[in-house]
């Protein structure tokens, strides 16, 4: 293993690190080497010279690569590797012997112990999410760790450091087309080589599993930013009496009808709509559509011909909107995955889309990651979903 190069640390960001902050961000240096390249072994050290961690160079878009020990003998090898990996599959037993989810993550990157990249299981195949090419670099060694487990019969990639998403599979054996997997006893269709996404977000497994319980029964239920449905498809699992799924990619009506098909239900019984979603609101008004049970998991950004949406400042303004086409008494589940900020700030903005209304509302629940997904105490950013059950009063 080649020699780390050494990083002297600014003193007023030494205890940070010292108790286990593992994002390394350059403009906390005295001097960013210029020849310092992906993949590269870095040493931090204090003012007097003395090491505080050792990591490895990855840019992405949280920062310029990850600690991965605070011990000074410990070197990035396979011995190292296998240890952060079987370590974390163990913590994920108690998913691996539940028959009714056979899909959800198995490595969290620096929650578990190594960051810049993550791992989801799939009903034996797995999807390895790579956030830079530093971290690529160690990406052999990594697949063939994973492919020692019996459990994963083959193994895809993205390369979220890059454009493109060709070549997907990677090793082992391929995957058929849609690959079933189940969650909390409902069918979902995935595609593991079909672009960034796989049909599924695997970090909202708790709050489908929530809706279907107690939320659904002969509620009328919006799903907005539907994307294939799923939360959907969880509501008619709970005795819905009807969903409406909108979104303003054209691929999600396909997407969703099959959600629905692979569980022997009727797409046609459903309306599924290709639109908008802000423009759907302003119909929905119109029309003096309401609805029993609203969700609302849009993306940190997104821009459409009219409209830009940020989660950060745009949210209760999109939240005004929801409260006015949500039935007496009924419930909005309001979800972002922005990291930008945490839960406290979240509710101050869900308050605040209150505040020209009429209307007053209770937070009878509040989600974040679920338990794969595992989350490093010392970097609380990386506990990114957030998601509220709001019960309006009248």
């Amino acid at each position: 293993m080649k020699n780390s190069i050494k990083l002297k640390l600014f003193p007023k960001f030494t205890k940070g690190y010292k108790e286990g902050y593992p994002l390394i961000l350059k403009e906390r240096f005295e001097k960013w080497p210029k020849d310092l390249q992906e993949g590269d072994l870095v040493e931090l050290i204090d003012t007097n010279g003395q090491f505080i961690a050792r990591g490895y160079h990855g840019k992405q878009n949280k920062g310029d690569g990850w600690l991965f020990t605070w011990d000074k003998q410990q070197q990035l090898d396979e011995h190292f590797l296998t240890t952060v990996i079987t370590a974390a599959i163990e913590k994920r037993q108690f998913l691996f012997a539940d028959d009714s989810t056979t899909a959800f993550r198995i490595f969290n990157g620096e929650g578990d112990g190594f960051g810049g990249f993550t791992a989801d299981f799939y009903d034996g195949y797995l999807v390895i999410q790579w956030y830079s090419l530093g971290v690529y670099s160690f990406q052999k060694m990594i697949l063939e760790i994973f492919l020692s487990f019996p459990e994963v019969k083959g193994i895809y990639e993205k390369r979220r450091f890059q454009e493109d998403t060709k070549d997907d599979f990677v090793a082992g054996q391929k995957a058929t087309f849609p690959l079933i997997i189940k969650e909390n006893g409902i069918n979902y269709a995935t595609y593991l080589d079909d672009g960034w996404m796989t049909g599924i977000f695997l970090d909202q497994r708790d709050v489908r599993r929530r809706i279907s319980e107690d939320y659904a029964v002969s509620k009328n239920v919006l799903n907005t930013f539907s994307y294939t449905g799923a939360f959907s498809v969880a509501a008619l699992f709970g005795g819905a009496s009807k969903t409406t799924s909108v979104d303003v990619a054209g691929r999600s009506l396909s997407k969703t009808k099959e959600q629905l098909e692979v569980n022997g239900l009727d797409p046609n019984s459903q309306d599924i709509i290709v639109e908008d979603v802000f423009h759907y609101f302003k119909y929905a008004l119109r029309k003096k559509l309401t609805f029993d049970l609203v969700v609302v998991d849009p993306p940190s950004f997104a821009r459409t011909k009219k409209v830009t949406f940020r989660a950060a400042k745009d949210y209760p303004a999109m939240l005004r909107e929801i409260i006015d086409i949500t039935a007496p008494n009924g419930t909005i589940i309001a979800s972002t995955n922005y990291a930008g900020f945490g839960m406290k700030a979240f509710k101050k903005l869900i308050a605040e889309a209150f505040q020209t209304s009429d209307r007053t509302y209770k937070i009878v629940e509040t989600h974040s990651l679920p338990a794969d997904f595992t989350v490093n105490k010392n970097f609380p950013e990386g506990n990114y979903l957030k998601v509220l059950f709001l019960t309006l009063d009248k």
